[in-house]
């Protein structure tokens, strides 16, 4: 299999467009799901701007565990009902934090993060892990940048399917 990363441009709706396409294409005939997301927090940290931390946690009856990333190492298990992740994990609501220092609970796997927006995996009714972005940067993340990260979340879990 050959990939290639394009270029984004136009507004940032549009770019997430051209990101959700060339995901689909990643993750097109590929239903493993550490393949899929290896590949797709690899896609995403390097086309987006402003990240520290782009990855996968599967929940594994219990709580989170981690998965493929691309970043600094980070915390291996996130109980339920601790930080972003739990909290995502837990609603099965993303959560879009502007600044991480605020949020009740919030854990510190890199101290150089900011803001963090996390995407619930669910399929069918199954918690299947989250999607989490973190940023160096206060208030990174909008409701665009949301929006987007949603529809690739639900193309991670269509591949799957």
């Amino acid at each position: 299999m050959t990939f290639t990363a394009s270029r984004l441009d136009g507004s940032k709706p549009e770019q997430y467009a051209q990101l959700l396409e060339q995901a689909r294409a990643l993750l097109a005939g590929e239903r493993d799901r550490v393949a899929n997301a290896a590949n797709l927090s690899a896609l995403v940290y390097h086309a987006l701007p402003s990240l520290n931390w782009a990855g996968f946690y599967f929940f594994d009856g219990r709580e989170l565990v981690v998965g493929p990333f691309q970043g600094l190492p980070a915390c291996v298990r996130i109980p339920l009902d601790k930080g972003v992740c739990g909290a995502a994990a837990s609603t099965r609501q993303t959560q879009r934090v502007a600044d991480v220092h605020a949020f009740p609970g919030h854990i510190a796997c890199d101290a150089a993060s900011r803001s963090e927006v996390v995407v619930p995996l669910v399929l069918g009714d199954e918690l299947v892990g989250v999607f989490d972005l973190d940023s160096p940067e206060p208030d990174r993340f909008d409701a665009d940048d949301q929006r987007g990260l949603e529809a690739l979340a639900q193309a991670f879990v269509e591949s799957l399917a």
